[in-house]
Formats: C-alpha cells, sequence, structure tokens
C-alpha cells in the first residue's frame, strides 16, 4: 500500500514529550508567579518591596522564567528524541525482522532479550508465527517434491511403454496393454487424491447432517469382498451418531481407514469398526490386526507420501496419500485424529468429530 510521506513515531513521541514538559514547566512558572503575586504583601515591607527592588525583582523572574522556558524545551526535545529512541527500538528490530520475512528470509528469529512487556511478546508472538511459517513452507516444498516424483514413476513408464509400441506395433500385446493401463490408472488415483487432499484442506465444501454409522456399514460393505479375498474379517458395531459434514469426504475417510486396515493386517486378522456417541462429539473408531509397529513410525503415516514399512506392491499399493488425506478432511471438519498402535500388534486409529 502507498501512503503519503509522514513524521516518524520517533518523532511523534518526542514532540508528545517535549510538549508534556513545557506544558508542566508553564504551568509551574504561572503557579509560582500568581502565588508571588497573591501571597506576598502588596504594602512595602523591607528593602525587597520598594518600589525600585520590586521592579527589579519583576525583571529578574521574567528572565528567570524565559530561560527556564528555553532549558525546558531543549530539554524536553532531546530527552524525548533519546527516550522515543530507546523506547522504540525493539519496534525497529521487529520492522527489519518483519522485511526480512517479506524477501522471503523465514530462518531469522527475533529473540528479544528482558522481562515480559508490549514490545517482547509482539516479538514472541511474531517468531512463533515465523516458525510456524517456515515449517509449512519447508512441508508444502517436501509435498510438491514427492507429488512430482510419485507423478513422474507412471508417466515415464507409460512413455516408455507407449515408445515400444510405436516402434514395434507388433509386439502391442495384452500385457503390454495391461501394464500401461495399470501405469495410467497409478497417476490417475493419484491426481485424484492430490485434488481430494486439496479440497480437504481448503475446507470448502456443503455441510449437511451426516449419520457416522450408515457411512461406516456403507464403507465396510463396499469393501467385504476385498476383506473375503484377504481372509480378513471385517465386523461394524455400534449406533447412531450424527455430525455435520460433507458425506462423500467423510466416506473417503472411513473408506480409507478400512482400507488400509484390511491390506495391511495378515492372513486370519480382523478389522473392528467402531461408532458411538461420547461426550457432545462423534467416534469412530478403526482397529485392525497385523505386525507390531514402532512407536517413532505411527506418528509420521499421516503424513503426504510416508509410508514407512506399509509399502505394499500389490493391486491395492497405494499412492502414499491415505492418511493424509484422513487427517486432511477431518481437520476440516474441526475433528481430531489419532493414530496408536496396538501392543498386539496392528493400528488403532480413532476420529472425534463434532457432534450435530
Amino acid at each position: 500500500m502507498r501512503r503519503p510521506p509522514g513524521l516518524s513515531a520517533r518523532l511523534k513521541l518526542t514532540l508528545s514529550y517535549a510538549g508534556i514538559v513545557i506544558v508542566s514547566g508553564t504551568v509551574l512558572l504561572v503557579l509560582v508567579w500568581f502565588f508571588l503575586l497573591r501571597y506576598l504583601p502588596d504594602k512595602p515591607q523591607g528593602l525587597l518591596w520598594t518600589s525600585p527592588n520590586r521592579f527589579l525583582l519583576t525583571r529578574i523572574f521574567g528572565r528567570v522564567a524565559a530561560i527556564a522556558m528555553v532549558a525546558l524545551v531543549a530539554f524536553g526535545l532531546l530527552g524525548g528524541w533519546l527516550l522515543a529512541g530507546r523506547m522504540l527500538a525493539p519496534l525497529t528490530k521487529i520492522t527489519d525482522a518483519a522485511r526480512l520475512a517479506a524477501e522471503g528470509s523465514l530462518s531469522h528469529r527475533i529473540r528479544l532479550p528482558g522481562k515480559a512487556d508490549e514490545f517482547r511478546a509482539l516479538s514472541d508472538v511474531f517468531d512463533t508465527m515465523l516458525e510456524q511459517l517456515e515449517s509449512h513452507v519447508a512441508e508444502q516444498r517436501r509435498f510438491a517434491a514427492n507429488a512430482s516424483h510419485e507423478l513422474r514413476t507412471p508417466l515415464a513408464i507409460s512413455q516408455s511403454l507407449l515408445d515400444l509400441a510405436r516402434q514395434d506395433p507388433a509386439r502391442v500385446d495384452a500385457e503390454l496393454l495391461d501394464r500401461l493401463h495399470t501405469a495410467s490408472r497409478r497417476a490417475i488415483d493419484l491426481t485424484e487424491a492430490l485434488l481430494l487432499l486439496s479440497r480437504g484442506e481448503r475446507g470448502t465444501f456443503p455441510r449437511e447432517p451426516v449419520d457416522l454409522s450408515l457411512i461406516a456399514e456403507e464403507a465396510a460393505e463396499t469393501l467385504l469382498p476385498l476383506a473375503e479375498q484377504r481372509g480378513v474379517a471385517l465386523d461394524v458395531t455400534g449406533s447412531n451418531t450424527t455430525t455435520t459434514g460433507s458425506p462423500e469426504l467423510l466416506l473417503r475417510v472411513v473408506t480409507n481407514l478400512v482400507q488400509n486396515a484390511i491390506v495391511h493386517n495378515v492372513p486370519g486378522g480382523s478389522v473392528t469398526v467402531n461408532v458411538e456417541p461420547q461426550h457432545r462429539a462423534c467416534v469412530l473408531r478403526v482397529e485392525n490386526t497385523g505386525k507390531v509397529l514402532p512407536p517413532d513410525l505411527v506418528p509420521t503415516l499421516a503424513e503426504p507420501f510416508q509410508r514407512g514399512s506399509r509399502v505394499r506392491t500389490d493391486d491395492h499399493a497405494g499412492v502414499g496419500l491415505g492418511l493424509a488425506i484422513v487427517h486432511s478432511v477431518v481437520r476440516a471438519h474441526e475433528g481430531a485424529l489419532d493414530l496408536a498402535p496396538r501392543p498386539a500388534g496392528g493400528l488403532r486409529v480413532t476420529i472425534r468429530l463434532p457432534s450435530a
């Protein structure tokens, strides 16, 4: 924003301090003069109040008052300038830090020393904002790099297969078409997942009452053939509980959780989905059996493209955005996501959403 030039805050404070000193000094001199005129006797008493000496006293007081006013003005301006500079020094550091941040440097911190006051509170808030902004920017850069890498792989495979088919059209067979279809499907799935993740992070979607128990039953019914194929028991329990949000996004959340629980399981394992109201909240809990997960791995599972040891190479290989999408959509619905390893193996995922 372009603004017309004006006085600096330091000059304004200086003039304010000087004005206060001048006004205070003027009032003091007026009171002294009023005291001399009102409370000292008017009749001549002694040499001090003889006519010539009284006139001389009046002139001397006037000169002293003028000198005092000049001294007060000079002292007010100089003292106000120094005091304003000292008071505004922290603000200058904050301004310099903000200017560096505007130029793209987010690694610096202000860290004003001293006891708490308004400037240091502003400095601490600004440092916290810089730290969060730097972390967010770094996360977005990693996400962009990972997304580019993930998209490049299926596109490179498709390009290689197409080049092979163009060089030798006679070698175009069902196997090559299947591989090309698989690579294209993976690229499409990744693109749709990225769009869904972006939609969840923006939080721009229509909201309506949603029964989580019905959503859980629909997701389980859709994935029941996959569970039977892998020999995993799928059980849905709970009661009706209603939240407010997008039925499509919440169905995608539950579907992702149940599909992960089925795929990351062991033969003869089980998946339990439970929905219940709890303390003015809708609680969805998905548990599955499986391998014992390291405690330090679990917190990273909700990060984009962070698969850990959960990589799959079968037809249900994911794009590494399943739990990231879940986290994004839950956060957009003002809910909370909790991941915890089960002592016997597997994962317990708990989602809390506000009740309608």
